[in-house]
């Protein structure tokens, strides 16, 4: 087995030809499938502790979800009678 020289960058071996992938790949193929796909949203550190996976933060905000279609009804206000 012949030894790879220390000071190359490169980590591929020198029997492997990428040449022809390269010519016909075509850069961010599925870019926009995978983008449609997915939303990530960074949570701040104090926000992350409360949660233990992602299953807990979907949860919650499903929760969240679901208060904000509970209609808020406005307490009627009782009139003082004049006495």
């Amino acid at each position: 087995m012949k030894k790879l020289k220390a000071d190359s960058d490169d980590d591929l071996r020198p029997h492997y030809n990428l040449q022809p992938l390269l010519r016909k790949g075509v850069l961010g193929k599925y870019a926009e499938r995978y983008r449609a796909g997915t939303n990530l949203v960074l949570l701040e550190p104090d926000v992350a502790k409360a949660f233990s996976s992602d299953k807990d933060v979907n949860e919650a905000l499903r929760l969240v979800l679901q208060m904000n279609e509970i209609p808020i009804r406005k307490k009627r206000r009782v009139e003082k009678l004049a006495a």
